[in-house]
């Protein structure tokens, strides 16, 4: 049997650079004042590199008095382009900060919340969903001082992504109503993502009362070409028919396009559509879709921003965000 391999120390790394362990803690953590030759530090930094030494995370967590640990709560929502493009961003955002994220999902069977934040002692807790007072008090008493809401589907018109939401319907609504008299919103056919297609719901239907538009026809659409084709039905039908569509996302547009394609309609000619997320999929759909762009990128530095200030004990400006989307203009309208 193979003996196993162990840890590389720094007195690994001290005894293979000639140097006392103090001076390997000096270099390795850049610590100033210290008065180390050049030749001294680059002796280490060679020999740390040929034993392939790595700190200790727990060393460094007693070094620092907290770890680099953002801990961010998935709910259990689909993880579809927009989801998987704000971790990657978030990601991003934090190791340009120094902070490893950590992306937990509340999946049924998943580990509880208090397992997971013991095992990894988060220096923060960046929420997608409200939890418990409960775990909130368990977390502050353990030192998580940081403990972010994105997203309240209990509270109506709270926090930044319900403003954002709105927002992106309103611009879906405002194209769409320069060309066409009555408007449909496609709602999801998943209950997961209502706390963000309510916010864009409302979006639409407050530009529709503000241009004097009837109020915006809203039916879930499924995702499959049938199904989506007796919802055309049912729009073409009404008194006014229905000729403008803003869909929740790309996904549910693109739905709308094939049960138009199903009933042998053409968009934008019969039925205009508009998505959000500018999905891969849909520059490629039949015809290309029209979509509302969201800068992600932005909404991830915002919330690394707001973390990394209350862990050094001080406030972003209480100023509004204003939400940065714009329109991605395609054949579909």
């Amino acid at each position: 049997m193979a003996p196993r391999s162990r840890r590389v120390t720094s007195a690994d790394v001290a005894r293979e650079a000639g140097v006392s362990r103090a001076t390997v803690s000096f270099v390795l953590n850049n610590t100033a004042h210290q008065k180390i030759t050049d030749a001294t530090r680059q002796r280490v930094l060679a020999a740390a590199a040929e034993l392939g030494y790595a700190p200790s995370p727990a060393a460094r967590t007693l070094r620092n008095g907290r770890s680099d640990v953002v801990l961010g709560l998935l709910p259990d929502w689909p993880l579809g382009h927009s989801a998987g493009e704000l971790i990657q961003e978030l990601t991003r955002a934090f190791a340009s900060r120094s902070l490893t994220f950590v992306v937990h999902s509340s999946i049924r069977g998943a580990r509880s919340l208090g397992d997971i934040w013991k095992a990894l002692t988060p220096a923060a807790v960046l929420a997608f969903e409200p939890f418990s007072d409960l775990d909130s008090a368990a977390m502050r008493a353990a030192g998580i001082e940081v403990i972010v809401a994105m997203y309240d589907a209990r509270e109506e018109g709270a926090g930044e992504a319900d403003t954002s939401g709105r927002a992106i319907g309103a611009l879906q609504a405002r194209h769409l109503a320069a060309s066409h008299q009555r408007l449909a919103y496609a709602y999801p056919d998943e209950e997961r993502v209502a706390v963000f297609a309510r916010p864009r719901l409302d979006g639409v239907r407050e530009v529709c009362a503000d241009l004097g538009l009837p109020e915006p026809d809203v039916r879930t659409v499924p995702l499959d070409p049938a199904g989506a084709a007796d919802t055309i039905r049912a729009w073409r039908a009404m008194d006014i028919p229905v000729t403008g569509v803003c869909a929740f996302n790309d996904e549910v547009a693109m739905a709308v396009l094939a049960g138009a394609h199903h009933l042998g309609l053409r968009a934008p000619g019969d039925i205009a559509v508009i998505g959000v997320d500018n999905s891969p999929a849909s520059a490629v759909a039949c015809p290309p879709l029209t979509t509302v762009v969201q800068d992600v990128a932005a909404i991830a530095e915002y919330y690394a921003d707001s973390v990394t200030a209350a862990l050094a004990g001080t406030q972003l400006s209480g100023e509004v965000v204003e939400p940065r989307i714009r329109l991605e203009v395609r054949a579909s309208a």
